[in-house]
């Protein structure tokens, strides 16, 4: 058994260290792991598990969420979005960075992509807010930090892949126990930005008046409007979140393509190609991790390492300590959804055998791997952020530091608070 685990880490790592794709990785090192099994049909095992492991109903709703995020970042949205919520609190000393972080938790939550939120917000706000003395690495690192709280905001990809890895999940209880943790991550960030530019000469918008606020407001109802409709179809039974995620794509380009007029018939190709080649991926490192998840079940992994960890210790608070740290460790070299795809089997059982809720442990998890998006060498909106920016990762980093701090406080806070998170699931019986 030692022999075959052996196999299995270190040619992951191997390939992972020679820049092959995560998904080949995961499958590459499956099957010679399990080819080393002996008198195993290994082709045959591993086309199977990779096949049923797609073949689920609620993997059904990451295309059309895919799909509705990119409407929604081609659609206008973000523009809008933005002006409504410099309206708000864009008056403020320091206001466009408060006006870029609550931007980037709407649009994020609305797009459900980090990526999107990063490339769209930041196409505006950068510029902006370099004019406005700011800095454009301080700017680059604000936008890179606060598009993450997208992820935790409903509707969310990864917390789909996460209700099917952990089995037994509801969905709708992830998506509702995502909400405040998203939101204490953004006013983290938020005090972070008051804290850099307290003492600078940023620019202050001049007071907005009250039409322009209640104007702003309804041009930006439509796109807010999106969370609402999937989630109070999800909790009031209408639908369900496999459902909702084809009404988001419906919605999405009724908003894109005949309110906004943003979206145009001979786009819809290139949209649906990019939506394909995303969705593509997802579901290739899903099949892929699965196999690998058979060959862990089948060496007992998950069950030696709840052994090896309830062993350290037998407290909960030095057991979830640690569990964090590995995942801020993954986080900095795996992207977020093989590292939920292979880390969730193994860590699972841990902490339930502590009496840890899976919808808590789940948001924990996605809010950890949160900050991996935003370190090298990884660190998809880092890279994107930095881009979108035109500096250079070296350059950011000095600034986004107390930005990484700010998140883990957060990370602590829902750690260690179950109530965060479990709160909203349990006012709707879920």
């Amino acid at each position: 058994m030692e022999i075959q685990v052996l196999i299995l880490v270190f040619s992951f790592f191997a390939l992972l260290l020679l820049n092959v794709p995560v998904a080949v990785c995961i499958g590459l090192s499956t099957v010679l792991t399990i080819a080393s099994l002996g008198d195993v049909p290994t082709a045959y095992i591993v086309a199977q598990r990779m096949s049923t492991g797609i073949a689920s109903f609620p993997l059904l709703a990451i295309p059309f969420f895919v799909l509705s995020g990119v409407l929604m970042g081609e659609g206008g949205m973000a523009r809008r979005l933005m002006d409504f919520a410099s309206a708000v609190v864009g008056r403020f000393h320091g206001g466009l960075a408060y006006v870029n972080t609550l931007t980037c938790m709407l649009f994020g939550a609305v797009s459900g992509s980090a990526a999107a939120a990063v490339s769209s917000v930041g196409g505006f706000m950068i510029p902006e807010m370099e004019r406005k003395n700011y800095g454009r690495d301080f700017s680059v690192a604000l936008t890179t930090t606060s598009a993450t709280t997208g992820l935790l905001i409903p509707p969310s990809n990864i917390m789909i892949v996460y209700a099917v890895v952990a089995g037994n999940v509801s969905v709708a209880a992830l998506f509702l126990a995502g909400v405040i943790p998203g939101i204490l991550v953004g006013l983290c960030i938020m005090i972070v930005a008051f804290l850099a530019n307290r003492k600078q000469a940023v620019g202050v918008s001049e007071k907005v008046p009250l039409g322009v606020i209640v104007r702003s407001f309804a041009q930006a109802i439509p796109s807010l409007l999106m969370i609402l409709i999937v989630m109070g179809g999800i909790l009031t039974g209408v639908f369900s979140a496999t459902e909702a995620s084809a009404v988001s794509v419906a919605y999405a380009f009724l908003l894109g393509a005949l309110l906004y007029r943003e979206v145009k018939l001979r786009d819809i190709p290139r949209i649906l190609l990019k939506s394909a080649k995303t969705t593509a991926v997802v579901m290739i490192l899903v099949g892929a991790s699965q196999a690998m998840s058979w060959v862990l079940a089948f060496e007992q992994v998950p069950q030696s390492v709840s052994q090896a960890m309830l062993g350290i210790s037998q407290n909960p608070v030095a057991t979830l300590l640690i569990i964090n740290v590995l995942l801020l460790v993954v986080g900095t070299f795996m992207d977020m959804t093989p590292a939920v795809l292979i880390f969730t089997p193994i860590f699972l059982p841990v902490v339930t055998e502590m009496g840890m809720n899976p919808v808590h442990f789940g948001i924990l998890m996605v809010t950890n791997l949160c900050i991996g998006l935003c370190t090298p060498p990884v660190g998809t909106c880092l890279f994107v952020g930095c881009g979108v920016g035109k500096t250079t990762i070296a350059r950011v980093v000095r600034p986004m530091l107390p930005m990484f701090a700010a998140m883990i406080v957060a990370l602590m806070l829902i750690s260690y608070v179950p109530q965060l998170s479990l709160w909203l699931p349990a006012q709707f019986n879920l």
